[in-house]
């Protein structure tokens, strides 16, 4: 079964849509039992979809993570209400005090403050590697080495990693792998298949896909996803049944909308690197974003995300050219059918291993409004761009 067609199918079983086309929304936070016998039996089996107590999920979870499973090839899924807290409840659920995580120096802002921040509280260490290493890893791991976690692309500046590579030191070594899949999603990248163990995403991206929903999941291979299962568990993590019933709603036409922004996307891409104030485009799928060639072994396709380089900046002309756009509205989020952009004047700042030299970084979410509209934005705002240059 194809990817798009299994998206349509997956979490639609009868137990769940009793009959109907969609899931049922499954409101509960207490679940009641007739016969003692009955309540032991929930108990026993609170873990196998079972209704137990609402934390433990209803059918309507039951569906979304039965999909998700499905979507990235794992053995299970686990529900948080964002993605910033599904990577840091699933590093606490693998590590502990004494322990050293190897974590890729291009991670998600919140993701490189939870380990500077909090991991650190708890005697957990966090060192930070090149996104462009891959067997060469193994120069960096120590004794107490428990987790590697890589985000790839890497965010903002997109770098993609040499997964495979990666993964077979971290097996040698016996060493645990998480993947932030938030840019593949599943569809166009499979982290489990390559051998990683577990593969997170902020599902308010592109599954929910509608800008309304803050969610979080984490499929697991069988190794690792009763561990994952049982802890996320005690950490208290849930989300609710509206929450996941839109979340199935979202995933039923990720694969259509994701043909729109890849194709939207990339035409832009390309119409900015002939652009005289684009130094460089930060695209996976174009030659030249380093580990392009990663991306095109391992992953199907692209998305609407990506990032081009200023050859020239001053903060007044960044300002002028965020608050001239009119399609692309300033926001930290993406994934969503809207266009959005932000600027990082100090990518500095968020590296701690490998450093940035090069200038501003404009982060471009293209979304499924009309490309020639989009482009048309962007030409004027970058025509304000120059002129605040030429006033400096």
């Amino acid at each position: 079964m194809k990817k798009p067609t299994q998206i349509v199918a997956a979490g639609r079983s009868k137990a769940y849509t009793h009959g109907v086309v969609n899931p049922v929304v499954q409101r509960a936070s207490t679940v009641v039992f007739e016969t003692v016998a009955e309540m032991q039996q929930a108990a026993k089996e609170r873990h196998n979809r079972t209704l137990f107590y609402g934390r433990r999920g209803t059918t309507t979870h039951f569906a979304l993570q039965d999909a998700l499973m499905e979507l990235e090839n794992g053995a299970g899924c686990a529900l948080f209400p964002c993605g910033a807290a599904a990577i840091a409840q699933t590093l606490l659920c693998f590590l502990k005090a004494g322990d050293h995580l190897l974590m890729v120096d291009t991670a998600y802002e919140p993701t490189r403050d939870f380990c500077d921040k909090i991991l650190s509280r708890y005697g957990i260490e966090t060192s930070y590697y090149d996104p462009m290493l891959g067997a060469a890893i193994e120069q960096e791991i120590r004794p107490n080495t428990k987790v590697i976690f890589m985000e790839s692309p890497g965010s903002i500046t997109m770098e993609v990693q040499d997964v495979p590579s990666l993964v077979g030191i971290a097996q040698a070594h016996g060493i645990l792998t998480i993947l932030d899949n938030t840019y593949g999603n599943g569809l166009q990248f499979t982290p489990l298949d390559l051998g990683v163990n577990i593969s997170i995403q902020a599902a308010t991206k592109y599954i929910v896909g509608h800008s309304d929903v803050m969610m979080g999941i984490a499929v697991a291979d069988k190794q690792y996803w009763p561990t994952l299962r049982e802890h996320a568990y005690l950490l208290g993590q849930c989300t609710s049944a509206d929450d996941a019933y839109l979340a199935l709603r979202g995933l039923r036409t990720m694969a259509v909308r994701l043909q729109q922004h890849e194709q939207s996307a990339l035409s832009i891409a390309k119409w900015l690197q002939a652009h005289p104030l684009v130094a460089e485009v930060r695209h996976p799928a174009l030659a030249g974003c380093p580990g392009h060639e990663f991306f095109v072994r391992d992953f199907k396709g692209s998305n609407g995300l990506f990032s081009f380089i200023m050859k020239q900046t001053s903060p007044a002309a960044v300002q002028a050219f965020l608050e001239s756009l009119h399609h692309f509205k300033m926001g930290f989020s993406w994934g969503g059918y809207e266009s959005l952009v932000t600027a990082n004047q100090n990518m500095a700042a968020l590296r701690s291993k490998t450093g940035w030299q090069q200038g501003t970084v404009i982060r471009l979410h293209i979304g499924l409004e009309d490309v020639e509209d989009l482009r048309a934005d962007l030409a004027q705002a970058l025509d304000v761009y120059q002129s605040h240059l030429e006033r400096s």
